[in-house]
């Protein structure tokens, strides 16, 4: 499990599906009537070509949010008249003339769509958000036309059932299933008045969703705890250094600020001697999304569940989450329940070891209290200390941001024989001052690879977590090989001139987006579709990533000290590593919770729902014991509720950790270690090259050499023995 919220902004989740060059799509006519192109506004830098070097770059710092309105509109038009050129092809349906050239449909639109992105995610603003909540349901419509068009699914249905898809090779029937399944599985095969409610519930969610994630950002803006100097109790200097340089932000030169973040919230959680202020932060936080008044998003959740059931019903299934799985890894809502609950029950188990631990402490302490939520973390802290002589602050001092930044290009250049070169200020455009960019290529032979972009400051606009993205995939489709990556975090920004110090857990969470970054650079794939990912397997490939942040070689030549620069000592690492599955009750339990009750939300006849009710009824039912809660509550649950990137899919973390720690023990198994030349060949051959073109399950098999095992993931947590 990783420690970041959603990664993919929850904007056109499913506009950018019909794509050519985004992921899987569909494709388009309107009324049967071949259209002709639109005509392409001269002026309008949204829709230009990308120039320059490295392939062509997005025009970062000239385009206009003013001419996002026309950019789409034209976007839209233009592929939908791309697609009447295939769904109207006089010619029998072959790979090519159907399968093949829906690949290069909306290429304009995709453009256009890299900045919507970076507006969303990066750079949000009251302009943005008035735009988004009327563009969002057009673009649903958009969308719906493209996946209900029944002369261009009868096309990709007759190649589906041909000959000449028999005869194709893996990835191009792998192509074909992708293109064939998101039609059939997406309304494609309705009729009449099913087909229309349809589409107008598509449009209705896409306008929920957007003002579901708008919500929680106005609440993560709003929310701010201001401290004052007699405040500070327990709070290490590299917070307060961080927090003061955000009170500044706001004009407060006198105060010290805790902003509604998790990067901002969790330490101060985590160190913070005053237990008043500790609840005041911890329940801002977890009430985002659930304050009342406009920005309230428990009616939005109960209309969103309402919709996505009844959209579901009309294609036959009994309930979301059943259509949600069918095409991915656990294949049916139960197999993931089964899974969850195994690790539940051991984490629940976990979680009474560790309140019993704290509150002895506290007890001890004379503090006079029974541990709450707004505790755990904060006595957790106290116990480690004491059980294991480890202060997090102290292991926070080897933990530079820059340093860890370097790591990870090492890591990633004896796996991958990447090698990562800063690219000097201008010469990249940027949407932001603290955007920088590295090129990446190979070290054998020098081969251009693409460019890496990393925004990792926290600021007003920006939503809360970590994610990674891609502003062009490789394909050798029309030879898009420069593949533009990004990382983007929320790390709070120090004064100028200090280094930047993160969390044992950030770092983990840094390495873990740097995964997703690696999968997008290693990509060779031919067709854009193959770049799509299936939900329940694609965290693996990050996941596994993180082992490698307590790697001797990293370890030994990057956690230095950021005043004296003396490396870490062997005594702490050593500490580190007997605490590494501390605390894994509360760290799996509040994950499991969110998990399980997404599961819980979308297998329910919603009707009549109250999200407040459910989710206490859900935790009451499980088990969940007083003093933790969700990782995400209902009212700020991102993942599945800004979008349907995660809807019912929360758990695919879980899935995707029974891989990782299956695959970690590869590597601590294999001659040579995390870094076994053998090893690492298989790994970017099997399981980060092919993208979405081999079915995971095979991927992993011929990387492997087998299924996983789940017990691998148990003795990761701590749960069981080891082998």
């Amino acid at each position: 499990m990783t420690n970041h919220p959603y990664r993919l902004a929850s904007i056109l989740a499913s506009a950018a599906l019909v794509i050519g060059c985004v992921t899987p799509a569909s494709t388009p006519s309107t009324s049967g009537q071949l259209a002709s192109a639109p005509v392409q506004p001269g002026d309008n830098t949204l829709l230009a070509a990308w120039e320059g070097p490295y392939g062509g770059l997005p025009a970062f710092d000239e385009v206009q949010l003013e001419d996002l309105p026309q950019a789409l509109e034209y976007g839209m038009a233009k592929a939908l008249s791309e697609v009447d050129r295939i769904a109207e092809n006089p010619a029998p349906p072959t790979f090519d003339n159907t399968i093949v050239a829906m690949e290069g449909v909306g290429r304009d639109l995709s453009r256009v769509m890299t900045y919507y992105r970076i507006w969303s995610s990066n750079k949000s603003s009251p302009e943005f958000r008035e735009l988004q909540s009327q563009w969002a349901p057009k673009l649903s419509e958009y969308t719906s036309k493209i996946r209900q068009n029944e002369r261009l699914f009868e096309r990709v249905r007759a190649v589906y059932e041909s000959d000449e898809y028999r005869e194709l090779p893996e990835a191009k029937q792998r192509l074909v299933w992708l293109r064939y399944n998101r039609f059939a599985r997406n309304g494609a095969t309705l009729e009449g008045a099913a087909k229309e409610r349809y589409a107008a519930i598509n449009r209705q969610l896409a306008e929920l969703h957007t003002k579901f994630a708008n919500n929680v950002l106005a609440d993560e803006e709003s929310y701010v705890t201001f401290l004052s100097k007699d405040q500070l109790g327990g709070l290490p200097m590299s917070y307060l250094r961080a927090a003061k340089a955000a009170a500044i932000d706001r004009g407060r030169d006198d105060a010290w600020a805790v902003t509604n973040t998790r990067s901002s919230a969790d330490p101060f959680l985590r160190y913070s001697s005053e237990r008043d202020l500790r609840e005041k932060v911890w329940r801002n936080f977890y009430s985002r999304g659930d304050n009342g008044g406009a920005h309230d998003n428990n009616a939005l959740i109960a209309e969103i569940l309402q919709l996505r059931h009844e959209r579901v019903q009309l294609l036959g299934y009994d309930n979301y989450a059943q259509w949600r799985l069918e095409d991915r890894m656990a294949k049916t809502p139960e197999r993931a329940m089964d899974l969850m609950m195994r690790v539940w029950d051991a984490a629940r188990d976990r979680i009474a070891e560790e309140v019993a631990d704290m509150q002895a402490l506290a007890d001890a302490e004379g503090a006079d209290i029974t541990i709450e939520p707004w505790d755990y973390r904060y006595y957790a802290e106290k116990v480690r200390r004491q059980r294991y002589d480890l202060d997090s602050d102290e292991v926070k001092n080897y933990l530079q941001l820059e340093n860890l930044r370097e790591a990870m290009f090492y890591v990633a250049g004896q796996l991958f024989d990447f090698e990562f070169t800063p690219i000097a200020d201008g010469i990249v455009p940027v949407f932001h001052e603290d955007v920088k960019v590295w090129e990446v290529t190979r070290k054998s032979n020098g081969e251009h690879v693409g460019l890496w972009y990393l925004d990792p400051f926290a600021r007003a606009g920006k939503r809360s977590g970590a994610w990674a993205t891609t502003y062009r995939s490789y394909e050798t489709f029309e030879g898009r090989k420069n593949v533009l990556a990004s990382n983007n975090s929320n790390f709070v920004k120090g004064p100028p001139g200090e280094p930047v110090l993160i969390s044992w857990s950030d770092a983990e969470t840094l390495f873990h987006e740097f995964g997703h970054a690696l999968h997008f650079l290693a990509s060779k794939v031919a067709y854009p579709t193959l770049n799509s990912g299936v939900r329940d397997y694609t965290e693996f490939q990050s996941q596994l990533l993180e082992y490698w942040l307590l790697t001797d070689a990293v370890i030994d030549n990057y956690l230095v000290h950021h005043e004296t620069g003396e490396p870490i000592p062997e005594e702490l690492v050593a500490k580190i590593r007997k605490a590494a599955t501390f605390n894994q009750g509360f760290a799996r339990g509040e994950y499991l919770a969110s998990a399980l009750v997404d599961m819980m939300y979308h297998t329910t006849d919603p009707t009549g729902i109250d999200p407040d009710e459910f989710e206490r009824k859900a935790m009451q039912k499980l088990g969940v014991p007083d003093e933790i809660v969700m990782r995400h509550r209902s009212p700020h649950f991102g993942h599945i509720f800004s979008g349907e990137g995660y809807s019912a899919g929360y758990y695919g973390y879980l899935w995707a950790d029974v891989l990782t720690a299956d695959a970690a023990e590869a590597f601590e198994q294999a001659p040579g270690g995390f870094y076994d030349p053998a090893l690492a060949k298989r790994l970017v051959e099997h399981l980060f090259s092919v993208r979405n073109a081999v079915d995971p399950a095979e991927a992993y098999r011929r990387f492997r050499g087998r299924d996983a095992n789940v017990e691998a993931v148990m003795r990761a947590y701590g749960f069981a023995d080891s082998p």
